[in-house]
């Protein structure tokens, strides 16, 4: 009961953001429930230990120094910069956004895309005269869609992708599919919401500016990322291939090594430690010996309901802590590849149904705060047919791929 107590509070302040009365937050809250389980002889100390998926840790970690090498050289900002300088239309300009969101997110992380793109789009809006909101909104949003697309696009596919030993190449042939889908669909769903921001015919004109770029920094991190998903399509353990890249990377003279442990989120790997423990914790509870039956009850080899509750709990606690609590029951699953494959698509598009959906969004809104406000119901609009759509989209996808 204590491991049950502790599992229910911990997941509360992981819903709600903070523990009320405390200066808790989500990863406070993940390490107290971690340590309280151990403390409550749920787990002795070796199995938390063992409890921690270090694939995970070491392939976010990894990714994390990659794309910060690449951050720090300009290459994000100059692509970024280039591809919207030829929209030579409103339209040309929403469509452009949402592309680079999407194929970068798909490779280096959805976060980054939008820490890089969204004080371009809103210096853009700016200088043109437009509503940025809708912009912004491709930023997010977009970002969200190409990252389903593969295992290093966000950290609950990534961590799916510890789990379950679906090699990347498949993932991708599976989920490319869904993202390419969803980048068509925020094109057009922002279009119709927005109709006099894209009705006008006006000729956009987005004037050349110089990028800051550290060209030696910038091809180095390019040779070493390129290499690096090479390997992951060539079949290598994708958690070695990013932390060797991560540490070739770390071999410079040139980039002082606190701006790269700057840009690493601490945190987040703390937090998926933490949470490694709870779930293990609440494995070792009488709970384990229901999981079958839960699991059939809840009828979770449907890929349809599956995705509605992934969905559902994933806007309840976010998308990693949702993707935590069906680990325990994957394996009892008759096609186990399947159930990660729809986590993976349905805990990610799910982020795009409210503004707390998703980091990513959180990000967007809050770099734009001080020129932009952007509110729940703004959002939403958007944000909630496009999850719908999509999730259904990507749920019948994946059911007649299973059916072939």
């Amino acid at each position: 009961m204590a491991a049950i107590l502790i599992f229910a509070i911990t997941y509360f302040v992981l819903a709600i953001g903070r523990m009320p009365g405390f200066r808790v937050d989500r990863t406070g809250a993940a390490i107290i429930g971690a340590s309280f389980m151990v403390g409550v002889n749920a787990l002795s100390l070796q199995e938390a230990y063992r409890a921690i998926n270090f694939d995970t840790i070491i392939l976010l970690f990894g990714m994390m120094i990659v794309v910060v090498n690449l951050r720090l050289s300009g290459f994000f900002s100059l692509v970024a910069e280039r591809v919207v300088e030829r929209a030579h239309g409103p339209t040309a300009l929403l469509a452009s956004i949402v592309g680079v969101a999407g194929v970068f997110s798909a490779f280096f992380v959805n976060d980054t895309m939008c820490l890089v793109l969204t004080p371009l789009v809103l210096e853009i809006a700016e200088t043109l005269g437009r509503d940025p909101v809708p912009y912004l909104l491709a930023v997010a949003i977009g970002s969200n869609m190409g990252s389903v697309a593969t295992i290093t696009g966000n950290p609950q596919n990534m961590m799916i992708g510890s789990f379950s030993g679906i090699p990347y190449r498949q993932f991708l042939a599976t989920l490319a599919p869904v993202a390419a889908l969803g980048l068509i669909l925020t094109i057009v769903v922002i279009r119709l919401a927005y109709r006099r921001e894209f009705g006008a015919a006006a000729r956009v004109q987005v004037t050349e500016k110089p990028i800051a770029v550290d060209r030696r920094l910038m091809w180095k991190a390019l040779l070493v990322a390129a290499g690096m998903i090479v390997m992951f399509f060539v079949g290598w353990p994708v958690p070695k291939v990013a932390i060797i890249a991560g540490a070739v990377l770390l071999i410079t003279r040139r980039v002082d090594p606190d701006k790269v442990y700057q840009g690493i989120d601490w945190a987040l790997l703390v937090m998926f430690s933490g949470l490694f423990i709870v779930i293990a914790g609440i494995e070792h509870t009488s709970l384990e010996t229901g999981l079958d039956s839960l699991a059939a009850r809840l009828h979770l080899d449907n890929v349809f309901l599956l995705s509605s509750f992934t969905a559902v709990l994933s806007n309840l606690v976010s998308n990693v802590p949702a993707v935590m609590v069906f680990k325990p029951l994957v394996g009892r699953l008759a096609n186990p590849e399947q159930t990660w494959l729809t986590l993976a698509m349905a805990s990610t598009l799910a982020g795009n149904l409210t503004v707390l959906g998703s980091v990513a969004n959180l990000i967007v809104i809050e770099q734009a705060r001080h020129k932009v406000r952007i509110g729940f119901w703004q959002y939403f609009r958007v944000g909630a047919p496009l999850a719908i759509l999509t999730i259904l989209g990507g749920a019948a996808w994946i059911q007649w791929l299973s059916s072939r």
